[in-house]
């Protein structure tokens, strides 16, 4: 049985899962800590190579591969919905596996590519290109302060209270029988925490 497997399919394999694995793992893992979704990401890299890798050998036609991307999408929208960031890594988590199963490039130039990919995404996840905010939603009863001409106040109240740096606040609903207010707020997480 391993006789029959081919050298160049296993090495792919190996690159594919390490890619993989360092984007999952040391990368989202850390940035997130949603662990059903870093396992989910590893198993769907590793279906999605398998599944490519073995069709690339096969002749297809255009209209098979379409009807396969056309089941993939209907999977998508029979799941819950999740939010742009883990739907971007899933993407990644494709790209990588396809890139993996049916590239024409040898095992050096793959390795690199991923390895870009990867570093690539790592100087998105820290604050070297963009600053990094945390967000919180709070139930806010001091419902005078939401009017746009007391924003400051609303800030300065908010960062009183909480002990955040508090850079934004976004209404996400008011409910005027009880005089309270929905908010979405973003502040600059304590470095000295982490």
């Amino acid at each position: 049985m391993i006789d029959s497997l081919d050298f160049d399919f296993l090495i792919r394999l190996l690159i594919n899962m390490v890619g993989i694995y360092v984007l999952v793992r040391l990368i989202y893992f850390r940035a997130t800590k949603q662990r059903a979704y870093a396992s989910s990401y590893i198993l769907f890299g590793l279906g999605v190579f398998l599944i490519t890798s073995q069709l690339a050998s096969v002749e297809i036609s255009m209209g098979f591969a379409f009807g396969l991307f056309a089941i993939f999408s209907m999977l998508r929208y029979r799941t819950e919905s999740i939010n742009i960031k883990e739907m971007t890594y899933l993407f990644l988590v494709i790209s990588m596996s396809l890139l993996s199963g049916v590239s024409a490039s040898n095992h050096l130039e793959l390795a690199l590519l991923l390895s870009l990919i990867c570093i690539v995404v790592h100087i998105t996840e820290t604050s070297l290109l963009m600053p990094q905010f945390e967000e919180y939603t709070v139930e806010y009863e001091k419902i005078e302060n939401i009017v746009p001409e007391r924003r400051e106040e609303l800030l300065e109240d908010l960062r009183e209270r909480l002990g955040l740096d508090v850079r934004t606040v976004q209404i996400e609903s008011v409910n005027f029988l009880r005089d309270t207010a929905l908010l979405k707020i973003q502040y600059a997480p304590d470095q000295s925490q982490q």
